[in-house]
């Protein structure tokens, strides 16, 4: 009988080569057309976190005279 659980050797931890890894995650609700848009995109989530980080960096030079 095959294991309900999968093949343990795809059990594997993620591992990144990243400074922080990528552990949260956050739902948002956006148009149609942005989403259209973002999925056009040659790496959507990587395209979104980028955009985010921009706009946190820029808000954190005005805050910050």
């Amino acid at each position: 009988m095959p294991n309900p659980k999968g093949n343990p050797k795809s059990l594997k931890p993620f591992t990144t080569d990243r400074e922080e890894p990528l552990t949260e995650k956050m739902n948002i609700r956006m148009t149609k057309e942005m989403k259209e848009e973002v999925q056009q995109q040659e790496n959507p989530p990587e395209f979104c976190r980028e955009a985010i980080q921009e706009k946190l960096d820029k808000n954190k030079g005005k805050s910050n005279p």
